[in-house]
């Protein structure tokens, strides 16, 4: 396999580089996350003028036909950026359930304006109890005249305070299903997560639902989009280890004790080639993932990647993050210094859609 980027994906990789550097630099970021959107409009309709949100979307939609290899390097350059727009909720799960699971009038009302940039989306599927089993639902869809009603609750739903639309997981008499509900139809208790992204917990009473796709048959749709969406957060982990590793290098050449810089301790040298030697693994690791997210057509075969990937990030995302907070010393713990907030986003890209004891199983299972 080959794990450097093609000509495409090495200038998409760099301008999307250039616009963080200038635009969203971290003083920039920190304001962004203060807001109360906790978001930046602005951010999220340069993301849509540079193609970012169609990459992943058929060409009948206004999209570019891509896949996760194709946002691999996006989503690297988000993790180096600490990007918090819900590029993921939107694109990386609500996008694609509708664009796998929807109707051609449902994909024509909705992937369009997604592509422009026009709207949000949110996948509320998490409850109480669940513990990764993304078979475990308790909310219930009943038919109601020519539409559905749902009931039921959503835990951490990532990106719902900014979303128009949620596509709700649901269980019906025949099986698990999905239902487009329009936010403004559920009551949301909004909150900042430990890596600062916006989520919120839903409550649907008598929520109006519109069916999306084929009724009991979401399961196979969910397990195949959470496996898109982690590939691609294995990649935005890769970005925050390479500057993780990048910034605490830096430190290393500048920071002085007993008149020479820390870098030319031996016992530090070795602990920050382990840094980049982790992070080289979880790069060939994310391409890995990624690749199979597009082209596996055996489920089994594409879990299997998918969490061999993820045990190794996580693992490693673990390592890097705390050595480069160790390194630093007492200021790597500060609010002031972006490798804090480095830190807290690999914390939460381990655990999240499955931590390294979840996909230990889950790959042992799919063998």
């Amino acid at each position: 396999m080959n794990f450097d980027y093609n000509e495409e994906q090495q200038l998409l990789a760099d301008s999307v580089r250039r616009f963080i550097q200038k635009d969203y630099e971290f003083e920039a970021r920190r304001k962004i996350v203060a807001s109360p959107e906790g978001s930046s409009e602005s951010v999220w309709g340069t993301f849509a003028q540079m193609g970012l949100t169609g990459i992943p979307f058929s060409p009948d939609y206004g999209g570019f036909g891509g896949g996760a290899i194709d946002l691999l390097s996006v989503m690297e350059a988000f993790g180096e950026g600490l990007v918090v727009e819900p590029f993921l909720a939107t694109v990386g799960l609500g996008g694609q359930l509708v664009a796998r699971a929807g109707s051609d009038a449902q994909k024509k009302a909705i992937l369009p304006a997604v592509v422009e940039g026009k709207l949000k989306l949110a996948f509320a599927h998490t409850e109480k109890g669940a513990r990764y089993d993304l078979a475990h639902v308790n909310t219930t869809a009943k038919k109601s005249g020519s539409g559905w009603t749902l009931d039921g609750e959503k835990l951490v739903v990532l990106g719902a305070p900014a979303a128009a639309k949620l596509v709700v997981s649901a269980k019906t008499p025949a099986g698990l299903s999905l239902y487009l509900v329009e936010a403004k139809a559920v009551k949301l208790k909004p909150y900042r997560t430990l890596d600062e992204m916006r989520a919120a917990d839903v409550v649907l009473t008598n929520a109006p639902g519109e069916l999306l796709g084929a009724q009991g048959k979401a399961l196979p749709v969910i397990e195949a989009v959470v496996d898109f969406a982690t590939a691609l957060i294995c990649a935005e982990a890769v970005g925050a280890m390479k500057f993780s590793c990048d910034t605490t290098l830096e430190y290393l050449k500048t920071r002085k004790q007993f008149g020479v810089p820390i870098g030319t301790f031996q016992a530090l040298q070795h602990r920050i080639v382990d840094m980049y030697v982790a992070y080289e693994q979880a790069k060939s690791m994310a391409f890995l993932a990624c690749s199979q997210a597009d082209s596996s057509t055996d489920a089994n075969e594409r879990m299997r990647a998918i969490s061999a990937a993820k045990i190794k990030i996580a693992d490693n995302a673990r390592l890097v993050s705390q050595e480069a907070i160790q390194l630093h010393g007492g200021m790597g713990m500060s609010e002031e210094l972006k490798v804090s907030h480095s830190f807290r986003r690999l914390t939460m890209i381990a655990q999240q859609f499955g931590d390294a004891d979840h996909h230990l199983e889950r790959f042992a299972r799919s063998g």
